[in-house]
């Protein structure tokens, strides 16, 4: 398999990385370094990802601005151990299950995972049955953290982003909209809550 073509433009006032690889759509997206990163299509003209990296310049400033936040908190709160914060979503995960017994793999208790996840909180396996839950979730305040949680076990029923699945989530938590808020915003400082 070929490997997809990589160049770096400039549009906006924005340095970005553009890969061409099979997409529907033109992608952009700020790593956690702070680079800049488009893909498309390779029928897409270049001229056409540099108008839409432009026009989102300030979005890219925004999230550059978040990015640097998340970094300088993270650096002033370090992670909890991995041992301690799978204890943690571990728990979490307990108290929330009986709400869900009826949609998890087999009616069981599904397999708890923590990882060093960079652009995920959280992520849910079907095949598997795993929730898998970023480190620096548990950095985050106690109603985020029950969020994500709840957010990936709506993924048993509903394995995409569907109204229904909103509507699941609505159910358990009515203010998950201002707790999925709380998510892009740095921690306020060390820990788990």
């Amino acid at each position: 398999m070929a490997q997809p073509k990589t160049a770096v433009r400039r549009a906006g006032g924005v340095e970005y990385t553009l890969t061409r690889r099979r997409v529907r759509n033109i992608n952009l997206r700020v790593r956690a370094d702070g680079s800049v990163a488009a893909s498309a299509a390779s029928w897409v003209p270049a001229s056409a990802v540099d108008a839409f990296v432009a026009a989102r310049a300030d979005w890219v400033c925004r999230a550059r601005q978040r990015v640097a936040a998340r970094s300088e908190a993270e650096a002033a709160a370090p992670l909890p151990g991995k041992a301690e914060a799978l204890a943690h979503m571990r728990a979490l995960c307990e108290a929330y299950y009986p709400l869900f017994a009826s949609t998890c793999p087999g009616g069981r208790m599904p397999k708890v995972a923590v990882r060093n996840m960079h652009t995920r909180w959280g992520s849910c396996s079907l095949r598997t049955g795993t929730l898998a839950f970023s480190l620096r979730l548990c950095t985050m305040p106690a109603a985020a953290q029950e969020y994500v949680v709840v957010h990936e076990f709506c993924h048993f029923a509903h394995p995409d982003h569907s109204p229904a699945f909103w509507a699941a989530v609505g159910r358990v938590l009515p203010d998950y909209r201002a707790r999925r808020a709380m998510l892009r915003t740095p921690p306020p400082g060390p820990g788990i809550d």
